[in-house]
Order: structure tokens, then sequence, then C-alpha cells
């Protein structure tokens, strides 16, 4: 014996299930009606202060750190072989290659039995790698630099004020100058490789 008795707006929302009509009302609602609108696959729409997208079929928000969140994060699959990375080897090889690291091993294999390739293959990782020191020491250095030495707390808890220091602003033109000249070296090179 049922101790509830169903309303009619619940036996209209089983009705509405059994069909297949999910979506469909059970009530009737007074005073404002929603513009409803279909969005289809790939579809990019405000609405609310948010960015709204369809991928896969289900409804997502639209990041501005999406584009960094496909270049830091690793898929689970390689994106050439299909096969699950998992080995201890596969993520720096994705983060460097976009591959897993038996597609490297068989890309490189390859290069090996042309002549020259190879060889220009490695020139162009190590100045590439060389173009992304440089760009991280610049950085650290300029923020070094920046930083305020105006005053230093010593161990017992004194604060000391300091007289003079360094020229921020030769020392950051310096800097600058220096890796700008190094960054157009390395640049060059980067392009005479790749049209060796």
């Amino acid at each position: 014996m049922l101790k509830k008795e169903f309303r009619k707006k619940d036996v209209n929302r089983a009705r509405n299930l059994i069909m297949g009509k999910s979506d469909a009302s059970t009530g009737t609602q007074i005073g404002y009606n929603k513009e409803k609108k279909d969005h289809k696959e790939g579809d990019v729409w405000t609405e609310g202060r948010k960015t709204w997208t369809i991928k896969n079929g289900v409804k997502q928000t639209v990041s501005k750190l999406d584009a960094i969140k496909k270049e830091v994060f690793m898929p689970l699959c390689c994106p050439k072989c299909n096969n699950v990375m998992k080995k201890r080897l596969d993520k720096p090889n994705y983060n460097i290659h976009k591959m897993c690291f038996d597609c490297v091993v068989d890309f490189e294999g390859k290069l090996k039995h042309t002549p020259g390739k190879y060889e220009k293959y490695i020139k162009e990782l190590e100045l590439n790698n060389k173009l992304a020191i440089l760009d991280q020491t610049e950085s650290y250095l300029l923020g070094v630099v920046n930083t305020s030495n105006s005053g230093y707390v010593s161990e017992d808890g004194v604060v000391e004020k300091w007289v003079g220091g360094i020229d921020k602003k030769k020392w950051t033109k310096d800097i600058t100058k220096y890796a700008s000249k190094t960054r157009e070296k390395f640049e060059k090179e980067l392009n005479d490789a790749k049209r060796a």
C-alpha cells in the first residue's frame, strides 16, 4: 500500500520520461518564457557572462586557459599511434615532440637512415633548447634586478635599511640588449639549419 499520493505533475513527468520527452514541461509557467536556442557540436556562444561550447555532445564552459591546458596536460593516448602513454619517458618526450617515446624512437630511427637528416634534427633541437634557456635566464635576471633592495631583515629580526644598490635601468637595459643579441644569433643559426 502506498503511503504517498501521486500528484498530476508526477504522473505527467513519468509519462514524459517513458515517451522519451525528458525535456518536456510537466506544469504551466506564467510570466516568463526563456528563449531557447538549439546549438550544434562546436558552436560557441555567450550566456550570462560565460562562454559556452558543445564538445562531444556535452555543453561546457570555455575557459581562457583552455589553450594553456592543452599545451601543459598530456593526453592519455599518443596522438600519433593511439597507444596509452604510461611509460616513464612518455611525458618528457610528449612535452618536446607531442608524441610518445616509442614514436620518437621510430621517428629518429627513420631519420638516421637518411644521411644528414638526423644531424640537422639534433642541431635544431639544441638551438631550440638554447633559445628556451635564454628566455628563462633573461626572465630570471630581470626579476632579480627589479626586486626591491632597499631593506633587509636580519636573523635577529632587525630591519636594516640599505643605501645605494644597483642601477636598475642600466642593468635591465644591459640584460635585454645581451639577450636580444644572443637570441638573434640563435634564431639565425636555427633558420640556417632549417634551410640546410
